[in-house]
């Protein structure tokens, strides 16, 4: 798995004040004096509110930042509480998360999620692209009919396939404790890089997993070779937690 360029994604979700930021030291001088440098990829996702503070700390480095979040609206408009993808981009981000089971849980659709990424996508931000199975629909056997469905109609008709990232979250995993069977991240992995390379015409598809990823299950999740890395919840927030993460990763 470490012989490629693997990303290790924060998703900060609804966490952090300025202060908060002091904790990037810790993950700023890892990046930096790390031998595997060159190999890993960071970029931190925190809410809106820190968007603006993480893009300037950050800017000397090679940490990047991305948005956890975006209106389906390319333009300005009247939706209270809405940021849309150029507003984002306008603070220098690079990365947006989208399709993130707790936005699907609240209502959106795959169509809502497909013009999203066009959003994205035309304002030049790089999606991360959440897909991922039920506990309900896992016991009936249908997650590979669920992820297809999902990769189908969350990228009909998008043709900039270089500047997205699939992030496999199954949601029965998230903040749970729990994580699939190795050999069933495995085989889902290569399902859903064959699909994208096949039936969408993705050339070397990244696909990252995602769901209670923390320093005790990293060592069975590191062996899942076919994976590009890793969306980090919870354990992003803490740097300790966060580096070690990725130390356990390389070694």
């Amino acid at each position: 798995m470490t012989n490629k360029l693997i990303y290790f994604i924060a998703n900060w979700k609804m966490f952090g004040h300025l202060n908060s930021l002091k904790s990037l030291d810790k993950v700023i001088y890892f990046q930096k004096k790390n031998k595997n440098a060159k190999k890993l990829k960071i970029i931190y996702c925190p809410p809106f509110t820190l968007l603006d503070a993480f893009v300037r700390k950050l800017k000397k480095t090679k940490i990047k930042t991305g948005a956890q979040n975006c209106s389906f609206q390319s333009n300005y408009g009247p939706p209270t509480g809405s940021i849309n993808a150029m507003m984002i981009k306008s603070l220098k981000c690079e990365y947006v998360i989208l399709g993130h089971s707790e936005k699907r849980s609240k209502g959106e659709n795959d169509k809502i999620i497909n013009k999203k990424i066009f959003s994205a996508l035309k304002n030049n931000l790089k999606v991360i692209f959440c897909i991922g199975e039920t506990s309900t629909q896992k016991r009936k056997k249908l997650t590979k009919k669920v992820l297809y469905n999902q990769l189908n109609n969350g990228l009909k008709n998008i043709k900039n396939k270089k500047n997205i990232i699939i992030a496999y979250e199954p949601v029965w995993s998230i903040g749970s404790g729990l994580i699939p069977k190795i050999e069933d991240l495995n085989n889902t992995t290569e399902i859903i890089k064959m699909f994208l390379t096949s039936k969408m015409k993705f050339k070397n598809p990244k696909v990252l997993y995602g769901g209670s990823v923390n320093p005790k299950n990293i060592t069975l999740l590191r062996k899942v070779t076919n994976l590009d890395g890793f969306l980090i919840g919870g354990s992003s927030q803490n740097s300790n937690k966060f580096i070690d993460i990725i130390k356990k990763t390389f070694n």
